[in-house]
């Protein structure tokens, strides 16, 4: 009987045992089946159906991708992508047969200007003197007296040539101060009150590198141009801090509804502004966005070249890539102005301007030191050049520059190389520089 009870006990222990390593080595079995399926990558959205150019010669087109987190993990066609990839919530999305293509790049805007003027008078595309007076005046009924009405973006070659001047808009802003930028950014319309307010007179003289037009009794008409544009700009008060970063957000989704995810951005800088605006949108804004996980596009930044050293600082300590989001490209000088304001530096005389060459906004030797000591440091130099002059002082600076600071891929830029003598366009190509053109010149966006 003790036997009987004893064989018992041990059997019932022996049972124990392989139950417990049976459930012991079950559950490890579960739990690295488990890890070794959440370390899988698993879609969360599965595109199909579709026409993909994928920029990559071995695999130029496919009609599937799959996505995780914004990432693209597989692409190909449905049956190679979707392996292995879906899970639980992956969705699918057909899209008919329509094109995907990678993000665009622009190569040149003022991003935060953009965003700003889209929440300003938007004078874009008008193309009579009516409109333009009109819209200036729905604007001013939003306005308390006193305050500031800014705009732009209008373009007198649309109507047929003529400028706008004070005296189009003074009848229906009596109380309140004006300023509506060109288009291009080198020419701006201040009201008869704005001038008042800075003090521009008929006794005014133009600054270096700008204009102040006139009437034909010498009378201020509202019109500045280029380096002008200093005497009435810091009358103005700055935007604060939450508006430039609505016009960031403004901006950005803007660009991503045009396919555009990437962009250069110059900044708000332009001859007349002042160089710490580009520094306070960079720590303002884009830093601020970036680091609070808010940022929705990539950016390239391009400085005020007179702030060469300050940026060489910069990348010193940080390197270029700030984040996934945000790359310190170089810095960018001006040589002269727009087309569109009579300022671009020409050989030849303007036609409606017989006396007018154009602008050399900035002094040659001062260009010519500051791309020097950029280059030298191993920064980036992009230079605005628009007129045929203009272009070949700034293809003979980065000449004389490579020449003196050694071989290296530098690539020099010059920004619109917009008109050029004969002959001139072989120079790019000789000297490895960049022409970087705009099609819609300054359209910021």
């Amino acid at each position: 009987m003790k036997l009987l009870s004893l064989l018992s006990a041990i059997l019932v222990l022996l049972l124990s045992v392989v139950s417990l390593h049976f459930l012991h080595s079950n559950y490890w079995s579960n739990l690295r089946g488990s890890l070794s399926l959440q370390s899988s990558p698993v879609a969360d959205l599965v595109v199909r159906n579709a026409l993909i150019y994928t920029s990559d010669a071995s695999l130029p087109f496919a009609d599937s991708m799959a996505v995780r987190n914004g990432r693209i993990l597989r692409v190909g066609n449905y049956s190679s992508v979707v392996q292995d990839l879906p899970g639980y919530g992956t969705k699918e999305l057909n899209l008919e047969g329509k094109i995907v293509v990678p993000g665009f790049i622009d190569s040149h805007v003022h991003f935060i200007n953009g965003g700003l003027q889209m929440a300003q008078v938007e004078l874009r595309g008008i193309n009579n003197r009516d409109e333009f007076v009109r819209r200036v005046q729905e604007a001013v009924k939003n306005k308390k007296q006193g305050s500031w009405v800014l705009g732009g973006g209008w373009n007198n070659d649309l109507w047929g040539g003529e400028l706008p001047v004070a005296s189009w808009i003074d009848d229906i802003t009596p109380y309140n101060p004006v300023w509506l930028s060109r288009t291009d950014g080198h020419m701006g319309l201040a009201n008869s009150m704005a001038l008042k307010l800075a003090g521009i007179t008929k006794y005014t003289e133009d600054p270096i590198g700008g204009t102040i037009m006139k009437t034909t009794s010498g009378e201020p008409n509202g019109l500045l141009i280029d380096s002008a544009m200093k005497l009435l700009l810091p009358w103005i008060p700055e935007v604060s801090v939450d508006e430039r970063r609505e016009a960031l957000v403004r901006a950005s989704n803007l660009a991503l509804m045009r396919g555009v995810t990437t962009v250069v951005d110059f900044g708000r800088y332009v001859p007349g502004t002042s160089v710490q605006l580009s520094w306070d949108d960079f720590s303002d804004v884009y830093q601020w966005t970036d680091t609070s996980g808010k940022m929705m596009i990539r950016v390239c930044l391009f400085f005020p070249m007179e702030t060469w050293s300050r940026l060489l600082d910069l990348i010193s300590k940080t390197g270029r890539v700030i984040s996934q989001w945000i790359y310190l490209g170089g810095v960018k000088g001006f040589a002269d102005g727009s087309l569109g304001s009579n300022s671009a530096l020409f050989y030849e005389p303007y036609v409606d301007d017989p006396h007018n060459y154009g602008l050399l906004v900035t002094e040659l030797e001062s260009l010519f030191n500051m791309t020097m000591a950029s280059d030298k440091s191993g920064l980036q130099v992009a230079i605005h050049a628009i007129g045929d002059k203009a272009n070949d002082l700034i293809l003979d600076v980065y000449e004389s520059v490579g020449s003196m600071n050694g071989m290296r891929d530098r690539r020099f830029r010059i920004e619109h190389a917009q008109h050029l003598a004969p002959g001139s366009t072989a120079r790019f190509g000789e000297q490895g520089i960049v022409a970087s053109v705009q099609v819609l010149y300054y359209d910021y966006l």
